[in-house]
């Protein structure tokens, strides 16, 4: 069967939702604009994890998945996504359904035009303390980069894959994975997206993550926007 997107999920330690998060994405592949096939990046989970991905993806012909040996981080999962996608498109969603696969179809809708289309997050159903410190490293984050993006962090990205493929990764670039398309000279699209509470599971960031995390990490992407190689080749006549 001939697919024309996949979205990638990466997943550490979340076995109360992986049975939800299955029944929402065959829900949406009966209404994708796009043909779907899912893609779990298991990232190296301590519980039942493992397991349930391998029983959802046997019961399921468009789902497959690959296991980390341990736990390496959500950026290494993100890039093992972009490593091992086939198709032309590829999305990015987290396994805690705080963003849903139904609105994969308004960043599809513009999918042809841009490098890039992301969401950002409306009426964000999250805690103060979150949504504050969320706030504040998205400033920080825009500071630095220049980049206009109002919620990098939103679990909920559509990218061709040729440009996904093209950046290059390191522990922390998943905060700025839009800076990294437009560094490239690639375009970005930003698309309001519905948010809810986590209803099950923990957040596996704190406070301390999503701020000296992100302020730490500025400095990198200002090193390699400094030093990043761009070019273009003349057509042959």
């Amino acid at each position: 069967m001939l697919y024309e997107f996949t979205i990638i999920v990466p997943v550490y330690n979340e076995e109360e939702n992986l049975l939800r998060l299955e029944k929402e994405l065959l829900r949406y592949m009966t209404v994708a604009i796009k043909k779907t096939m899912v893609l779990f990046i298991n990232d190296g989970s301590t519980d039942n994890s493992t397991l349930i991905i391998n029983e959802i993806c046997s019961r399921n012909n468009n789902f497959s998945y690959i296991h980390f040996t341990t736990n390496y981080g959500l950026s290494a999962a993100i890039k093992a996504g972009f490593d091992y996608v086939e198709t032309e498109l590829l999305g990015y969603i987290d396994a805690d359904l705080q963003t849903s696969p139904s609105d994969f179809n308004l960043l599809l809708e513009h999918a042809s035009d841009y490098d890039l289309v992301t969401g950002i997050r409306i009426n964000r159903q999250d805690k103060t303390i979150k949504k504050l410190s969320s706030k504040i490293a998205n400033a920080t984050r825009r500071t630095f980069t220049k980049d206009g993006i109002e919620d990098t962090g939103c679990p909920l990205k559509v990218f061709k894959t040729s440009s996904a493929k093209k950046i290059p990764m390191f522990k922390g670039l998943h905060r700025f994975l839009p800076a990294m398309i437009q560094l490239q000279k690639g375009t970005v699209l930003q698309i309001p997206v519905q948010h809810y509470p986590r209803l099950a599971g923990s957040p596996k960031f704190g406070v301390w993550n999503r701020l000296a995390g992100p302020l730490l990490d500025c400095f990198i992407f200002l090193w390699m926007k400094k030093r990043a190689i761009n070019y273009q080749i003349t057509p042959k006549s």
